[in-house]
């Protein structure tokens, strides 16, 4: 049964957007060691993204790394032509990329608004049209956005992260019921607060407080979520669907 498994997902193709750090970076190490194809795409942090590509060289894996700003449609376009030359096809599409900031509603200016649209909910709306070419075209795929407890609940001093949070929830939701009959399934995970570098600005006091409001009194792990991810890629009847993985934070 295992050898089985192994010939089931050894030749698939998985790209993940904003992955040289983070729940990104946890998300390829996993699916890596899982002996999928990976394409690592990022934008900034070049030097962490070919770390990670050597460490899984090292050990044999199918990684590539790429810099994209996912924010725009044309580098969009030259990621996915990237990973169908080296690949020849996408199975798998997890939106991770997204910034996050902190600011009173009045004082967030157009310029600010805009690029948190554009990095958070355009880019879902890029990669997943492109790579659907593909997916469409072969009657199977798996999409995977990564949104955030805040949009569904929303947070102060947040409007902007939480309302492009909010529309990949409803974007998952139409898409999955869109493209259900291709054999594509499309679903969104919405962690609580997780030990990233986005979340390295709260002091130790104010973690410990937040710590007291979730019932399992623990902040998240990337791993949390990158374990979940690899559930989603295998499960075969779930779409549409917005989990929440936050340690019961949000009930």
């Amino acid at each position: 049964m295992e050898e089985n498994k192994e010939k089931n997902i050894v030749n698939k193709t998985i790209i993940v957007t904003g992955a040289s750090r983070g729940i990104g970076a946890e998300i390829v190490k996993l699916l890596a060691n899982e002996n999928y194809n990976i394409v690592l795409n990022y934008n900034k942090s070049e030097n962490k993204a070919k770390e990670i590509k050597e460490n899984l060289l090292k050990e044999n894996k199918a990684i590539e790394i790429f810099k994209a700003d996912v924010s725009k449609r044309e580098e969009v376009k030259k990621l996915v032509k990237f990973t169908l030359e080296k690949f020849k096809t996408i199975d798998i599409l997890i939106n991770n990329a997204g910034i996050a900031s902190e600011k009173l509603f009045t004082e967030i200016t157009d310029e600010e608004w805009a690029t948190m649209l554009n990095t958070n909910l355009n880019s879902v709306f890029y990669c997943s049209q492109e790579v659907l070419k593909e997916m469409i075209n072969k009657k199977q795929g798996c999409i995977i956005n990564i949104s955030s407890i805040w949009g569904i609940t929303g947070s102060s001093c947040e409007v902007a992260y939480s309302t492009t949070k909010a529309g990949i929830n409803g974007l998952t939701k139409a898409l999955a019921k869109e493209v259900g009959p291709s054999n594509i399934r499309v679903n969104a995970l919405a962690p609580g607060i997780v030990e990233t570098e986005m979340n390295s600005y709260l002091s130790d006091q104010e973690k410990n407080e937040i710590k007291e409001e979730i019932p399992l009194n623990r902040i998240g792990k990337p791993s949390d979520i990158a374990k979940c991810v690899k559930w989603l890629i295998e499960d075969n009847y779930t779409t549409g669907q917005i989990i929440s993985i936050n340690g019961g934070w949000y009930i």
